[in-house]
């Protein structure tokens, strides 16, 4: 098993989730974050600019069996790109075991 945890933009969320759903990802969490990277941000505030490296994106974790990692992971690098700095990151790491708490079984079943 694999955890998948990307940061893209908030403007791609809908069309990424909409893709991921399609492929047979229906499941993952996601959050609001902030973060500094190499995108530059301006602002105009009252005819006054001003640049801000806070970047506001946001955070899915997806976990999914070996076999859905490389589908999972071509789907966000496809819908999530701009082809702009900032796109964001995609991370893989290994999942040791996963347990249903309602039902106490373990393994990549629980993911279905």
């Amino acid at each position: 098993m694999k955890k998948i945890e990307a940061i893209i933009r908030k403007s791609k969320f809908s069309e990424v989730k909409e893709a991921l759903h399609d492929v047979g990802v229906n499941f993952f969490s996601y959050w609001d974050v902030t973060g500094l990277g190499n995108e530059k941000v301006g602002k105009v505030y009252r005819g006054v600019s001003f640049s801000t490296n806070d970047i506001q994106r946001r955070q899915l974790s997806i976990i999914v069996n070996d076999d859905f990692e490389q589908i999972t992971i071509e789907t966000l690098l496809k819908t999530a790109s701009t082809g702009e700095v900032g796109d964001g990151k995609v991370f893989v790491t290994d999942v040791l075991e996963t347990y249903r708490i309602r039902t106490g079984e373990k393994g990549g079943e629980t993911l279905k």
